[in-house]
Order: C-alpha cells, then structure tokens, then sequence
C-alpha cells in the first residue's frame, strides 16, 4: 500500500474474499473483477510482466494462476497485448492490483479487464506464502470464495474437482481456417494457439491451415503440406489420443515439429512417456542448457506436465537447470523435433526464436 495519505491505494477494497485449497489451507483477500466462486488447478507463475498475455494463453484453461511479482496492474490492459480472444484462466490472485495503471497503452484496470471477462480475482493474499506451500505440497486444486453471491456446491476440499480434464476441447478451434503465404504450405495443430506463434508463422512466410485439434491425418494430409506443427495447449497430453496416433502415422512423410503440449504428445508418440510435474514450470525465466553446445538460455515456461524415458530414436537437445528435466529432442532418424519451452515467448524473453527457423527451413527444402 501507498504509505502517502494522498496519493491513490494501489488496489481498492471492493469485496472480501477467500482463496481455499483442496488440503484446507486458506488466504484471505479482497475480491476484483467478477465476484463469483471459482474452482481451478491453483499454480504459481514467476514472470515479472506480462499478466495479460499469461491471462490470455490458452495453456491456463482450468487454473487459478498466482503471480509471484507483487504489484499486478500498473501498466493497465489493452486489446493488443493478448494470446487469445479472451482470458483463459479461471482466476487470478495476486498480492496488490493496481487501480489506477500509468502507460500510454493502457485501455482498461485489471479489475475492469477482469470483470468485463466475468474472471474472478483476488488481491491482498500473502503471495510469497502461497508458493511456498504450493512449492511444498504441490500444485492443487482451489477455490475463491467470494463474501456475497453465488454459491458453490458445499464439498469438503479434498474433493474438488474443477474440471482440469479434456481441457483442449474448450480451447482448441471449432473449424480450419487458412493463414496464407509465399512460402510452404504447414498444417499447425491448434491444441490453444497462442496468438504470438501465428504471428511468428506469418513473419516466415509459411502458408499456414490451422486445424481443431482431433484432426486425423487423412483429414491432414488432404491439405498437401510440406510439415505439420503441433502447438502449445493445457492439460494432460494423454488425454489426445486421436493427436498421438496422427502423429505415429505422419511419421516419416513430413517433417514434424511442436512445443510445449505438442513437444509432449509427439514424444508419446513416439513412444516416450510423460508424468506430472509437483507444481509445473510456468514463468519467463527459466534457465536451460542446449546440450549439444553447452549455451545456456532463459525461457519461458508453462507446462504442468513433462516426457521421460525417452526410447532410443528420440536423441535430448535441451535440460532444465532447475530440476533436471527434459526440455527438448530430436529423432535421430526422422525429421521429428519438439521444445517443451515457448521460443515465441509471449510473454518473456525472446532469446530463443531462432529455434523455429531449422523448421521453416525443413519445409523450404
């Protein structure tokens, strides 16, 4: 808070609310945007900036995101600065929003933006204690529990059940549609496209059909392209058998390419496997190593999930400095590579663009 008596508090009071998680724990706020009840996955992201493109990625359905960066807000929102048509999360916690953002962008307060999104928020939560029990027992379910309005089923936490399954069918889209180009033609996987990826598509060039995400390969290949990407997306990999077994049999006949929920349904594919991480990796400032070279990146992240065992074909590019854990492959055969990181960022650094380019030149080829 403001310690000038006339200056503006940093967030106003406008409800209180609580945050409740499946094992019990409890944090007190004060609620902002809509004020209706909320279940979601609760987990942490360590990103400095960026709110609203985390609030817009598509790989945040079913979750309440907690942001670590104590001021949330200050330099407002606006209809640019976003990785889908609408926010994604199911709610957001943060220790102070701002009420009142200073940018020459800014179109609307977070309170505002959220509300009009009917996105549950709460503010005034002890944030550093938060991640500090996710850290500890994990990512979990949750809820906000506005003081007033609407209320939810009364359950016992330990059964909360938000909904954190089949996720990609709310976010992936309903039909193909066609981004052309000069360049080679690429079907992309949509499993919750971010927006930044399909402008990085453009900026090369490719000829571009993005299709839902339960299409076959026939239906794929019927589009004659040159490569298929799987992009970034929420949820279990798992639970896209029908994305797993195109996969299997596009092998061979183009060259394959995914990040983030696609670099992991293209190593199921292949004949990995995958497992959930304790609380995720989600923020822009994750450090990984290449493996081949030793250069070290900072990266954005956000993934609950991660490949393990990899079968002998699929060769490590890229680990995770902070525990260890894949972060990239390539088959040693096959023209087959996925990054479980966003080289587009969105938010984040930006150091690792280049990383699309070996693609684009597969299709150019």
């Amino acid at each position: 808070m403001c310690t000038n008596e006339n200056a503006p508090d940093l967030y106003e009071i406008t409800h209180q609310a609580t945050l409740v998680l499946a094992d019990g724990t409890s944090f007190p706020g004060n609620v902002i945007g809509a004020k209706v009840p909320v279940e979601g996955e609760v987990v942490f992201n360590t990103s400095i900036t960026g709110y609203q493109e985390i609030l817009t990625d598509p790989s945040y359905a079913g979750q309440i995101v907690v942001l670590t960066y104590p001021l949330i807000g200050n330099y407002g929102t606006n209809a640019a600065d976003v990785e889908s048509k609408k926010p994604q999360v199911q709610g957001l916690v943060v220790h102070e929003a701002a009420s009142h953002p200073s940018h020459w962008r800014s179109q609307q307060s977070l309170d505002s933006y959220l509300a009009s999104h009917g996105i549950t928020g709460i503010t005034g939560i002890d944030t550093r204690r938060l991640t500090q029990h996710l850290r500890e027992h994990g990512s979990m379910p949750g809820r906000i529990l506005p003081a007033a309005g609407p209320a939810l089923p009364a359950r016992q936490p330990a059964t909360y059940h938000p909904g954190i399954s089949d996720l990609v069918e709310t976010v992936t889209t309903p039909v193909p549609y066609h981004l052309p180009g000069p360049g080679p033609r690429m079907v992309a996987m949509d499993f919750g496209i971010k927006h930044s990826i399909l402008r990085i598509i453009e900026a090369a060039g490719i000829d571009t059909w993005v299709v839902p995400a339960w299409f076959s390969a026939q239906e794929i290949a019927s589009l004659k392209p040159r490569g298929l990407f799987l992009s970034n997306g929420p949820g279990d990999p798992a639970e896209n058998p029908g994305a797993i077994a195109a996969v299997q049999e596009l092998a061979g006949q183009l060259p394959i390419f995914g990040i983030c929920l696609g670099h992991q349904i293209i190593a199921l594919a292949m004949g990995a496997a995958t497992t959930k991480l304790k609380f995720g990796h989600h923020g822009g400032n994750h450090p990984v190593r290449e493996i081949a070279t030793g250069r070290l990146y900072i990266t954005t992240h956000n993934h609950g999930y991660t490949v393990e065992r990899l079968p002998s074909d699929l060769e490590p590019t890229f680990i995770d400095l902070t525990d260890g854990s894949l972060e990239g492959f390539r088959h040693r055969r096959l023209e087959i590579a996925g990054l479980q990181f966003h080289p587009e960022a969105g938010p984040g650094p930006h150091d690792t663009s280049h990383l699309f380019d070996p693609f684009w030149d597969r299709l150019r080829r």
